[in-house]
C-alpha cells in the first residue's frame, strides 16, 4: 500500500490562490506541451483520494474529464455526486482509517492524495510515502498552502530533481522511515 502525492506549488508554497484559482499554472504555458511525468505516476497508481474541495474544482473544468483512474471523494459535507461523474467518482466519508479501510477492500491500495486538506490531514497521519512536487516559479503572497503544522518532524529524501524549461523545477521525495 502506498500513498502518494503530486502536485504543483508556488514558489511559496501555495497550491491554490486565495479563492482557488489555479491560472498561475500557467505562467509557463509551454510547460502543457512536455512530458512532465504525470503519465507515468497515474500509471503506478490504483485510484484517486481527494477532498471535496478539490473536486468541486476539477468537477467544474471544461471538457472531458480529467481521470481515467476512480476518484474516492472524501467528504463529511458532500451528499452526492454530480449525476455526469457518478460512473467515475464515489464518495467516501468518516476518519482517514475508515476512508482508507473501505477504498482497500475494494482493491485499490496505491492511491493518489490530492487536495491541501487532504494531503495535509495525511502528512499529520504520516501516511505520505511519497511526493513529487513541481514549483513554479511565481509568488502569490497568499492562498492555499502545501503544507500545515505537524504534531512532529517527517523526514523525506529527495531521489531526484528535474528542471523543466530552465524555469520550472520538479522535486521527487520519498519517506524515509
Amino acid at each position: 500500500m502506498k500513498n502518494s502525492v503530486f502536485i504543483a506549488t508556488s514558489l511559496d508554497g501555495f497550491i491554490a490562490g486565495k479563492n482557488d484559482e489555479l491560472d498561475w499554472l500557467s505562467t509557463f504555458p509551454e510547460i502543457d506541451h512536455i512530458d512532465t511525468g504525470f503519465n507515468e505516476f497515474t500509471s503506478r497508481i490504483d485510484a484517486l483520494l481527494m477532498g471535496r474541495n478539490t473536486f468541486e474544482v476539477v468537477a467544474g473544468f471544461e471538457g472531458e474529464w480529467f481521470y481515467t483512474k476512480p476518484v474516492f471523494v472524501w467528504s463529511n459535507s458532500l451528499t452526492e455526486i454530480p449525476e455526469k461523474l457518478k460512473d467515475k467518482a464515489f464518495l467516501v466519508k468518516g476518519s482517514i482509517a475508515e476512508v482508507l479501510s473501505e477504498i482497500h477492500d475494494k482493491g485499490f491500495h496505491d492511491l493518489y492524495i490530492d487536495g491541501g486538506k487532504t494531503i495535509q490531514s495525511f502528512l499529520k497521519e504520516d501516511l505520505i510515502d511519497e511526493m513529487i512536487i513541481t514549483t513554479i516559479p511565481v509568488l502569490l503572497g497568499s492562498g492555499i498552502p502545501m503544507f500545515a503544522e505537524l504534531p512532529k518532524r517527517l523526514v523525506f529524501e529527495c531521489i531526484r530533481s528535474t528542471r523543466f524549461l530552465d524555469k520550472v523545477v520538479q522535486n521527487h521525495f520519498v519517506r524515509s522511515r
